[in-house]
């Protein structure tokens, strides 16, 4: 029987999708997007909730294209400003203003709203709240991490976690490290994983002939695809890949991707294993090319230190490459028995894993099965349809708490 009752507004930083280019942003893009779909047979009822994107304009930024016409609301502060006024609204348990306003005018309708931090900012408000926690790469590795943005999080995180009445974990690793390092409740978090978009499906030949033309028109490639920072760990990929040429191997190592920080010395790295010739940064590549870049690869390559969740590992499988990653933090729980795990520390164990898909096509052929049948477990409709509920969920124990403490609903 369909819902009839004043649907749940949500108030939804979608400020990553406005601002950045990475995992946060099409997270935020994406679910926003299936949120707001009409016709799913896992997300919500349109009645349900009521969504409005919220975003902090500065800069002159934005929504992006597939958000542009949903209702939204907007404050224009500068990043720094914001970031630290939303810290600064938690240390003085006081709402934010900006956010605050927009809460209001939609609580004036007549139910009370919720809001949603996407990223790991959530301000004080004086509402439900849920936090998603995408990773604490932070904790476990502050060297990767600039100096300010690490002293901020640091300082800024616990109290984020502490003031949210639900979180949600992007992979059950992530939930792990919420409650080694900051002591959250379990019962408070909320695994939800992420999903990948359709487009990444296995591409035809000719769509492989044409990025081939493009990256790597003479030789084989293997395929490295992520922001260009050290826990993405492409050293130990460099030094694989050098072992497995002097071996024979005729392949290019593609590394696709934007540059992030502390990266210069795996550009010097390069030089000096002798491998300027066998290896591509490609930069940000173009949507219609990641696909069958995916395709095309002998193997995707993900020896990464540390991932929160781990797109490139899904997007791979589903386009039908063999993968080989490392067996730390939340790349086992994705992979599966779909993909090799290695030590991401153990160069011999990477190349060896590597030298495997490349001599062993039955081998090859297995994992890119079982890695297309894996992948089709993550989807946005399952993320969105767990979402909303959890939004509900919240909402309900917010209102019961309140009329327990005398403070209405």
């Amino acid at each position: 029987m369909k819902n009839i009752a004043q649907p749940l507004p949500v108030l939804m930083d979608v400020g990553p999708a406005v601002h950045q280019r990475a995992g946060l942003s099409r997270y935020t893009e994406r679910l926003a997007s299936s949120l707001l779909a009409t016709e799913s047979a896992e997300s919500a009822e349109p009645a349900d909730l009521q969504l409005n994107l919220f975003y902090n304009a500065h800069s002159g930024h934005r929504l992006p294209p597939s958000l542009a016409a949903a209702p939204n609301l907007r404050a224009v502060r500068g990043q720094y400003a914001w970031r630290m006024g939303a810290l600064a609204s938690q240390l003085a348990r006081h709402p934010y203003a900006p956010v605050d306003a927009a809460l209001r005018t939609l609580a004036a309708g007549g139910r009370t709203p919720l809001y949603h931090a996407t990223e790991h900012l959530l301000p004080c408000v004086a509402w439900p709240a849920v936090l998603t926690v995408h990773d604490l790469i932070f904790e476990r590795y502050p060297e990767h991490h600039t100096r300010r943005n690490m002293l901020f999080l640091r300082t800024a995180m616990p109290r984020f976690v502490r003031a949210a009445n639900a979180i949600i974990a992007v992979s059950a690793h992530t939930r792990r490290d919420i409650i080694e390092f900051y002591g959250a409740d379990r019962s408070q978090i909320h695994v939800i994983h992420e999903g990948i978009d359709a487009t990444f499906a296995p591409s035809s030949a000719a769509e492989v002939a044409r990025v081939r033309t493009v990256y790597s028109p003479d030789r084989p490639w293997l395929l490295m695809v992520g922001t260009l920072e050290p826990r993405k760990n492409h050293a130990a990929a460099l030094h694989a890949l050098r072992r497995l040429r002097t071996e024979g191997f005729p392949h290019r190592l593609l590394i696709a991707g934007g540059q992030g920080w502390l990266f210069a010395p795996i550009r010097r790295l390069v030089e000096a294993l002798g491998l300027v010739d066998d290896v591509v940064f490609t930069g940000y590549v173009p949507d219609a090319d990641l696909p069958p870049l995916y395709s095309g690869a002998s193997a995707l390559l993900m020896p990464s230190l540390y991932e929160g969740f781990g797109f490139p590992l899904l997007e791979a499988m589903a386009c039908g490459a063999p993968v080989v990653a490392a067996n730390v933090s939340s790349l086992p729980e994705l992979a599966g028995d779909a993909a090799l795990l290695v030590p991401p520390t153990d160069d011999d164990a990477l190349t060896h894993a590597v030298r495997l898909l490349l001599t062993q096509p039955d081998l090859a052929a297995a994992l890119r099965t079982r890695g297309m049948a894996q992948a089709r477990r993550f989807t946005w409709a399952r993320c969105a349809a767990a979402t909303a509920a959890l939004y509900q969920e919240t909402a309900a124990q917010w209102a019961v708490r309140q009329r327990a403490a005398g403070g209405g609903a």
